[in-house]
């Protein structure tokens, strides 16, 4: 029954979504050439979107378009409500979970389309305290949270059920999924209301150091050791066509950051932390901040197996009704371009 009403939910989502491209009459701004002359770019408060926090706080990626394109940030909280800002032409770029991505690529058949990756990995499976559960066959009978009905996490765990021989309930196994925001977790924790959490960081981070939760997988432990996307970059196909320069330009600085990162991360931390201050009027504590991080892939790589994996996971699952044709979901030719010319290698 739960199962059911998940699928509605999320078919009705896309359903509107798919009704506001035919609604919406706002486009983006452009010169009498047919070129935008502004770009605007979505993005979450999280570390997982450090590229975009990083870029935002120093002015990197206003430097590298230049002054005559100006970049209008928008802040979102959830995957869904980014998507729908994409189909209705408010959005032109956008940094967001890869399971959102497809399903704006399906709900606008194709005008959605992934153009890098951000981030891999950075999501631990933790349980209470007083309860011994050491690995996923130990969730059997047990009652499991993910942040949001399918959602990166909540595939992923299904994933790793699916590996250790397991079902949720709906499916007629013997696991609990639930879903709850992340910040309700820790409450329905310390009620004992679930026994176990797969979530992303920092929340994971956070668990462990206000509850005590106990890590039962470490990040390079979980679906795929790991080695999937949970972070990507998506770009309405119409954008990508009329400004193929200025996406260019766009992703010459996230490869700049994403390096600058991974080069300089203690740097590259204290800045993301204080945007976050900025955004939300909270920052990580350092201890927090440091085990996200130590837990996050920041790369240009979208995982493409892993994405296509989610796929068909969303379709045994129900979240899917049939699989979409994903021949043309990633458009890397411009990210393969700039990898050229920075003398990096090449996203396959």
């Amino acid at each position: 029954m739960r199962a059911k009403k998940v699928l509605r939910y999320i078919s009705l989502a896309l359903l509107t979504g798919a009704l506001l491209v035919g609604c919406s009459g706002k486009k983006e701004s452009e010169t009498s050439t047919g070129k935008a002359d502004s770009i605007r770019v979505g993005f979450f408060p999280n570390v997982t979107h450090s590229q975009a926090l990083l870029g935002k706080a120093n002015g990197d990626f206003q430097n590298n378009i230049g002054k005559d394109v100006k970049i209008e940030w928008k802040q979102f909280n959830a995957g869904p409500a980014e998507i729908e800002s994409l189909l209705a032409n408010e959005l032109d770029i956008g940094y967001i979970g890869p399971g959102p991505a497809v399903n704006g690529y399906s709900a606008s058949n194709g005008d959605i389309q992934i153009i890098s990756g951000a981030t891999n990995s950075g999501a631990i499976l933790i349980s209470r305290k007083d309860i011994n559960i050491k690995g996923v066959k130990d969730l059997n009978g047990k009652k499991v949270a993910i942040p949001q009905y399918g959602n990166t996490q909540d595939l992923c765990l299904r994933g790793l059920l699916k590996e250790n021989g397991l079902k949720d309930t709906t499916r007629g196994g013997t696991v609990e999924v639930v879903q709850a925001p992340n910040p309700d977790i820790k409450t329905l924790i310390d009620n004992k209301q679930i026994d176990a959490a797969f979530v992303p960081e920092p929340w994971g981070s956070k668990l462990v150091k206000e509850v005590g939760a106990k890590v039962v997988l470490e990040h390079d432990k979980t679906w795929r050791d790991g080695k999937y996307s949970s972070a990507v970059i998506v770009a309405r196909k119409d954008f990508i066509n009329k400004n193929p320069e200025i996406v260019e330009k766009f992703l010459e600085a996230h490869v700049s950051l994403t390096d600058y990162i991974n080069t300089h991360k203690e740097e590259a931390k204290e800045v993301v932390n204080k945007e976050l201050h900025n955004l939300t009027k909270k920052s990580l504590p350092q201890d927090v901040l440091d085990e996200s991080f130590k837990r996050l892939v920041i790369t240009n790589d979208p995982e493409k197996q892993s994405i296509l994996d989610i796929v068909d996971l969303s379709r045994e699952t129900g979240f899917l009704r049939e699989k979409p044709d994903l021949s043309n979901l990633f458009s890397l030719d411009i990210l393969n371009k700039v990898l050229k010319e920075k003398g990096l290698e090449s996203v396959k």
